[in-house]
C-alpha cells in the first residue's frame, strides 16, 4: 500500500517532468476514446430501451451526454494546449464520472433483474471498459486505477447482494480483477517512467558530450571542432553585402614560457589570453583556440577600418602584462586577417587566407597585424622550410605512423589498416600530409621517408592477427629508386611480417611511363607474395590495361566519387561499373572517404566490398589500432558463444 501511495502521490522533479509527458498520453489516441464513448452510448441506450426501467434510462442519458463531451474535449484540448495539470483535471472529471456511470448502469441492471441479455451486455461493457482503461491510462496510474474501481465496484456490490451462487462468483472474480489490473497499471507506469527518465538522461548526456567535444579544456573556448561548427553556421547566416572578418592569432615566443616556467604556467597564460579575447571581441563574436598557442576570432564588420580597430584592441588587450604567481609575463601576438567575401567566399578559402596572412605577420617581425593580400608568397617560403626541416624530422622523432581501418562492408569487420604518416612539429604543431608529402617528393626525401614508413608500419602490423593486412602508399620515386623492392622485403623480414600481409597502394600516375623499373619492382614483390592495390582509381588516366598487365588484387575508388561535390547518378554509375568489373576479375573494391551511413549503404549497394573513412574511424596511433582489433575480437567471440 505504501508503494502504491508513493507512485500515486510522488512529486519529485523527475516525476513532474515525466508526468508532463505522460499526461499527453491521455490525449494521444482520441480515436480510441471516441470508439469507447460511442460503444458506451450504444450499449447504455440499448439497455434503456430493452429494460423499460426509468432509472436505467436516466443513467443512460447522463452517460451519453458525458461521452459526447469527452469526445469533443479529446479532439479540441490537445490543439488548444495548456499546462499539464489543466489538461489532467479536464480528463479526470470526464473519466471518473463516465466510469462511475458505466459501473452504475451495470449494477442497476443486476439489481432491477432486467432482461438477462441486458445484464450480460452492461456487465460485459463495465468489465471491458475497466480492464481496457487500466492499460490505456497507465501513464497516469491514479486515473487508471480510479476508473477501474468506479467501473467495477458498483457491479461487485450489486452482484454480492443477489444471494445467488453465480453472482457471488462474479463478485469474487471481479474483486480479484481489481488488484491484478492495478498491478498491471503500476508496472506499465514504472516502465514508461523509467523509459522517459532514461531518454531524458541520454539526451542530457549527449548534449553534455557534444559541448565537451567542442570545448577546449584549457581555455574553455571552442576547440577546432567547435570552431568549424560555429563558422559553418555563421557563414550560412551572412547576408549578401555583409562582411565577415576572420582573425587568426598566434602568441609570440609562447614556447619560451613553456620551456622556462613549465606547461602549467603556460596553460594559465593561455586561459588568461582566452579571457581577454572574450572580453575584447565584439558581442556575438566566435572565439576559439585553434590549437597550441593559436586563437581564432570571427565576427561581422562594416568595413576594413572597423576590422583594424577590432584587431588593434585585441592586440593591446593581450599585450597587457600578466602576473602568474610571482612571474610577470608580457607576450606579443602576431595576427593574420582575412575578410569575406574579398579574401574567400567559403570557409576553407577564408581560413587559408587568414593563415597565409598570419605567416607573413610572423615573417615580418611578429607582434603585428597582416591583412591577406593575393601577392603573398607564403607557400613558396613554407615549402623551403619544410624541405629543410623534413630531413631532420626523423632524427627528432617528430613523425608518427597512424592507421585507418579498412572495413568489410558485408560484416563490418576490420580487414586491414592503411598506414598514414603524421608530422608533429615542436613549434608549428601538426603539419598536414598534403603540405609536406609533395615537398618530400619534389626534394627526393620521399625515398627515405617512404622506407621509414614501411618499416615502422610493418613492425606495428606484425603484432596484429594474421588475417589483418597492412596497406602502404608508394610514391613513384620510391618505386624507381635502386633496390626499392629489396628494401621493402628487408623491412618485412626485420619486422617478421609475412609479405602476403602487405599491400602496396600505387596510383595510376606511377604506371603512365610504362617503365621497366616499375614492371620489375612489381614482379619481384609479387613473386614474394606482396599484394598490390590500384589507388585513386578514376581520377587520372584510368586504363583497363593496367588491370590486365599488373597483379592488382584491389581497386580503391577515389573519395571524390563517394563524398565529393559532384556526387550523383553519374558517380554512382561509375562505382557500379568499377564494382562489376572488379567482381568479374576477382578483385576487391574499396570505397574511400565514407563519412555517413547513407554513403556506406550506397557504395555497398553499388557493389563495393570494402570501405574506409571517418564513418568507421579516423586514423589512429598503433596502440589504438590494436585496441580496435581487440574489441572486435571480443565482439566476435561473444557472438560465437551466443550462437
Amino acid at each position: 500500500m505504501r508503494a502504491l501511495l508513493r507512485v500515486l502521490l510522488s512529486t519529485n522533479a523527475v516525476d513532474d517532468r515525466a508526468k508532463a509527458l505522460l499526461v499527453d498520453s491521455l490525449y494521444a489516441q482520441p480515436l480510441s476514446l471516441a470508439i469507447g464513448g460511442v460503444c458506451g452510448i450504444l450499449t447504455s441506450l440499448t439497455a434503456a430501451v430493452e429494460s423499460h426501467q426509468p432509472p436505467i434510462a436516466w443513467v443512460a442519458l447522463a452517460l451519453s451526454m458525458i461521452a459526447l463531451v469527452r469526445i469533443a474535449l479529446a479532439l479540441l484540448l490537445p490543439r488548444i494546449g495548456g499546462d499539464a495539470r489543466r489538461l489532467e483535471l479536464f480528463y479526470e472529471a470526464g473519466a471518473f464520472s463516465y466510469s462511475f456511470l458505466v459501473g452504475l448502469i451495470a449494477a442497476l441492471a443486476i439489481s432491477l433483474n432486467v432482461n438477462p441479455a441486458v445484464i450480460t451486455l452492461m456487465v460485459g461493457n463495465a468489465i471491458a471498459y475497466g480492464v481496457g482503461i487500466a492499460a490505456r491510462n497507465a501513464g497516469r496510474p491514479a486515473i487508471a486505477i480510479g476508473q477501474l474501481f468506479l467501473a467495477l465496484v458498483p457491479v461487485i456490490g450489486a452482484a454480492a447482494r443477489q444471494h445467488d451462487l453465480a453472482y457471488t462468483f462474479l463478485a469474487l472474480t471481479l474483486a480479484l480483477v481489481l488488484p491484478a489490473m492495478m498491478a498491471i497499471s503500476l508496472q506499465t507506469f514504472r516502465v514508461l517512467r523509467t523509459s522517459i527518465v532514461a531518454a531524458e538522461t541520454s539526451a542530457l548526456l549527449a548534449d553534455k558530450m557534444q559541448i565537451l567535444a567542442r570545448t577546449d579544456v584549457v581555455t574553455g573556448l571552442l576547440n577546432r571542432a567547435g570552431l568549424n561548427h560555429h563558422l559553418v553556421e555563421r557563414l550560412l547566416a551572412v547576408k549578401d553585402g555583409d562582411k565577415l572578418a576572420l582573425f587568426w592569432l598566434d602568441l609570440d615566443k609562447f614556447k619560451e614560457v613553456n620551456d622556462t616556467l613549465g606547461h602549467q604556467v603556460g596553460d594559465r597564460l593561455l586561459a588568461e589570453v582566452a579571457t581577454r579575447l572574450r572580453q575584447q571581441a565584439p558581442p556575438g563574436a566566435t572565439v576559439a583556440r585553434f590549437g597550441g598557442d593559436e586563437f581564432i576570432v570571427a565576427c561581422e564588420a562594416e568595413d576594413r577600418h572597423q576590422v583594424e580597430l577590432i584587431a588593434q584592441d585585441m592586440l593591446e588587450a593581450i599585450a597587457r602584462p600578466t602576473r602568474i604567481d610571482d612571474d610577470r609575463l608580457e607576450i606579443g601576438t602576431s595576427m593574420g586577417i582575412a575578410i569575406l567575401p574579398e579574401d574567400g567566399e567559403d570557409l576553407d578559402t577564408l581560413m587559408q587566407s587568414a593563415d597565409l596572412a598570419l605567416y607573413h605577420a610572423k615573417v615580418n617581425g611578429r607582434n603585428q597585424v597582416s591583412f591577406f593580400d593575393p601577392s603573398m608568397t607564403r607557400n613558396l617560403v613554407r615549402r623551403k622550410e619544410i624541405e629543410a626541416e623534413l630531413r631532420l624530422a626523423l632524427q627528432r622523432d617528430e613523425l608518427s605512423i597512424y592507421f585507418q581501418p579498412i572495413v568489410d562492408l558485408a560484416t563490418g569487420n576490420i580487414r586491414g589498416f592503411e598506414a598514414l604518416v603524421r608530422w608533429f612539429h615542436p613549434e608549428k604543431g601538426e603539419l598536414r600530409p598534403d603540405e609536406f608529402i609533395p615537398v618530400a617528393e619534389e626534394s627526393g626525401a620521399i625515398i627515405t621517408l617512404g622506407n621509414w614508413i614501411t618499416a615502422q608500419a610493418a613492425k606495428a602490423a606484425a603484432q596484429w592477427p594474421d588475417h589483418v593486412t597492412l596497406a602502404v602508399n608508394l610514391s613513384p620515386l620510391q618505386i624507381r629508386a635502386p633496390g626499392a623492392a629489396l628494401g621493402i622485403l628487408n623491412a618485412l623480414r626485420e619486422a617478421r611480417l609475412p609479405p602476403s600481409r602487405l599491400e602496396l597502394e600505387i596510383t595510376e600516375t606511377v604506371l603512365l611511363d610504362h617503365s621497366q623499373t616499375t614492371d620489375t619492382f612489381m614482379a619481384d614483390l609479387g613473386a614474394a607474395g606482396v599484394r598490390f592495390a590500384l589507388d585513386d582509381f578514376g581520377t587520372g588516366y584510368s586504363s583497363l590495361s593496367y588491370l590486365n598487365k599488373y597483379p592488382f588484387g584491389k581497386i580503391k575508388v577515389d573519395r571524390s566519387f563517394v563524398s565529393g561535390v559532384n556526387v550523383g547518378k553519374t558517380s554512382d554509375a561509375i562505382i557500379r561499373a568499377v564494382s562489376g568489373m572488379g567482381t568479374t576479375l576477382g578483385m576487391e573494391i574499396v570505397a574511400e572517404g565514407l563519412e555517413t551511413i547513407e554513403q556506406v549503404h550506397a557504395v555497398r549497394q553499388a557493389g563495393c566490398t570494402l570501405g574506409q573513412g571517418y564513418y568507421f574511424s579516423r586514423p589512429v596511433p598503433d596502440h589504438l589500432a590494436a585496441i580496435l582489433l581487440a574489441q572486435e575480437s571480443e565482439r566476435l567471440d561473444a557472438h560465437r558463444l551466443a550462437g
